[in-house]
């Protein structure tokens, strides 16, 4: 069977064939440009240099990015940073700032844990973050505890979590809620009618997945990818509070942030069966309406303008759309 990536390449080249000519509907204004964003590992870092390597990278012969530091970068590791956060070795994010030079946001050992909670102990917390992501354990320290349980009251087996959490020896450690808890169980997820038509755009929250140290291209985790044939989709996935239209891997989606108003358009690069059982709502810029419409990679997230420690944007999203020019910017 072909990979993943290459069979969502065929269908996107085949897609773009057959809908060029609808992937212009919508609002005649154009949307805002994405933020340029650079990921790796820090190799050294000084009061005006960040020097960043690739995850991959072997030997010295490997790329490098250089990115200029000033007075102004923010460096976040749980919680406001400095210079002594960038050792060598960790992962970083960066928000490059105007001209693309320099870096106006660094997030280090930034991920994320979403999932239902399988078992609580004294403080960490086993998570089932759903089938392609496996389970892991969260550990949740005295200093956050606090500010976890006033936005996850149920902190019990059966229900949702969803923490933003830095990278430590130990696994995952908890820094702030993602999101708030919704108060149902996962397994008692009110579904919408079977008859509901799917609409063309999707309005909700639009959160993050994965970690800092991953090297995924940016690209979106779909919470109704088809199960059927090698589209990708779980069997047992739910089907979510909202009447989402069904997609393959290697689909793309639009995604516009309506707090900032920047778009882009990505691939759906994984399932995202979990999300899907996250009936809440977004916060941002008013509340947004209920349902979880598309998790990203970080760096997508950060370039649609999202900061990661917010957890969420107020979204709109166009499932099935064609990128309509080579910069992959969405048209709105």
């Amino acid at each position: 069977m072909p990979p993943p990536h290459r069979r969502g390449a065929n269908r996107r080249r085949h897609r773009a064939a057959v809908f060029a000519a609808s992937a212009g509907h919508g609002p005649a204004e154009r949307a805002g440009r994405q933020l340029d964003v650079a990921t790796g590992i820090v190799l050294d870092a000084s009061p005006h240099l960040l020097v960043l390597g690739s995850a991959a990278r072997t030997g010295a012969g490997g790329a490098e990015t250089r990115l200029a530091m000033s007075a102004a970068t923010t460096v976040w590791h749980g919680g406001r940073g400095g210079l002594a956060v960038l050792r060598p070795g960790r992962s970083v994010i960066v928000r490059r700032g105007d001209g693309g030079l320099g870096a106006d946001r660094v997030w280090v050992d930034v991920c994320r844990v979403s999932g239902t909670i399988l078992a609580c102990g004294k403080d960490t917390v086993e998570v089932d973050m759903g089938p392609h992501r496996g389970r892991t354990h969260v550990l949740i320290p005295p200093r956050a505890f606090e500010r976890v349980l006033v936005r996850h009251p149920r902190l019990e087996p059966g229900y949702l979590i969803d923490v933003i959490c830095v990278w430590s020896p130990h696994g995952p450690l908890a820094v702030c809620p993602g999101t708030s808890q919704p108060g149902y169980r996962a397994d008692d997820l009110a579904a919408p009618e079977a008859g509901e038509p799917a609409p063309a755009e999707l309005r909700g929250t639009v959160t993050w997945f994965g970690s800092a140290a991953d090297e995924a291209p940016d690209g979106a985790a779909y919470p109704a990818v088809d199960s059927e044939g090698d589209a990708g989709g779980c069997a047992d996935a739910p089907s979510g509070c909202v009447a989402f239209p069904y997609l393959s891997l290697g689909s793309e989606v639009a995604v516009r942030n309506e707090c900032g108003g920047r778009a882009a358009t990505v691939p759906v690069v994984e399932c995202g069966c979990a999300a899907a059982r996250f009936c809440d709502r977004c916060v941002e810029c008013g509340a947004s309406p209920r349902g979880r419409i598309a998790e990203l990679t970080p760096a997508a997230f950060v370039g649609l303008g999202g900061d990661l420690e917010a957890g969420c944007f107020n979204a709109a999203v166009r499932p099935g759309v064609p990128a309509t020019t080579p910069e992959r910017a969405a048209s709105w």
